[in-house]
């Protein structure tokens, strides 16, 4: 059973900045939820508190019966969420099997004893995960590379295997930070493509921070956006892409002052930034920090 993801009231002070204030929105069951927003807008900081990183001054976060902001991150891994970062985080000198071996870590059984000597119940659980690898890099793609030192791979390849990796958590809510960041007009289709094949195929929610709004308007159930730590919009995509406070948060520009529709005259969403550019207008020009 995958149940639903509750934030209510989450509120995140840094000496005295408020990062994120009284944000709520909840995640269905099996769906894709997005979580947009200028740079600076607060959902790095919502992933953050959401796998244990952070610690949020009020508010509650469920996972059905657990409250996920009195655990720890390996407390919040063991309930069955599994995250990427937008910054790739593999061991590059490690072979792709073995960086995918390490998300089975948590569902390894087998004790340091059993496993130092090779003990048959050991090696049977070692064979069991070494195929479900296996069967999760054909999924996602990364099967020929198996014994490729990650680190000799091309970018959007080393996302694709973050992405193997967090699924050999056998996850039931997978957390994206920006999963398309860097990546080229094809990888960025590819990877939508295979983020709605995990839907599909394994039926787990998911919640993405992306500013590729092409794709979030593509791939999305339902949107949050985020200005400033606040919600100010929520949604399906095409609710939040009228929104005049999303218009307003994204443009710069007051709504009803000029500012126009971000969508072109067809109706489809434009293609989001540049990775590593600023959002346009004023918005786009806010540190990093506290995103």
């Amino acid at each position: 059973m995958i149940p639903e993801l509750v934030v209510e009231d989450l509120t995140v002070r840094f000496a005295g900045l408020t990062a994120l204030d009284a944000v709520g929105f909840t995640v269905a069951p099996g769906s894709v939820h997005a979580l947009i927003g200028p740079n600076g807008a607060g959902k790095s900081t919502c992933f953050n508190v959401l796998s244990g990183v952070y610690r949020a001054a009020s508010g509650s976060v469920r996972f059905g019966d657990a409250e996920l902001t009195a655990l720890r991150p390996h407390q919040i891994a063991a309930l069955g969420v599994a995250r990427t970062f937008q910054n790739i985080a593999l061991s590059p000198r490690l072979s792709v099997r073995d960086n995918l071996m390490l998300g089975r870590h948590r569902l390894t059984k087998a004790g340091f004893l059993a496993a130092g000597l090779r003990l048959p119940s050991a090696r049977r659980e070692a064979a069991r995960h070494g195929a479900r690898v296996a069967e999760i890099a054909e999924f996602t793609g990364v099967g020929e590379v198996l014994d490729v030192p990650a680190g000799l791979l091309p970018y959007g390849m080393r996302k694709r295997v973050e992405l193997a990796r967090a699924l050999c958590m056998e996850p039931r809510l997978l957390l994206l930070d920006e999963p398309v960041a860097g990546m080229n007009g094809g990888e960025r289709r590819e990877m939508a493509e295979l983020i709605l094949a995990i839907r599909e195929s394994l039926g787990i929610s998911i919640l993405l921070v992306e500013h590729d709004m092409a794709m979030v308007m593509r791939i999305a159930d339902a949107v949050t956006v985020l200005d400033f730590g606040r919600r100010i919009a929520h949604g399906t995509p095409a609710e939040v892409q009228r929104d005049p406070e999303v218009i307003r948060a994204y443009l710069g520009g007051a709504a009803g002052d000029g500012a126009h529709d971000p969508r072109p005259a067809n109706g489809a969403p434009e293609p989001g930034p540049a990775d590593g550019a600023p959002e346009p207008g004023p918005a786009g020009q806010r540190a990093e920090a506290g995103r």
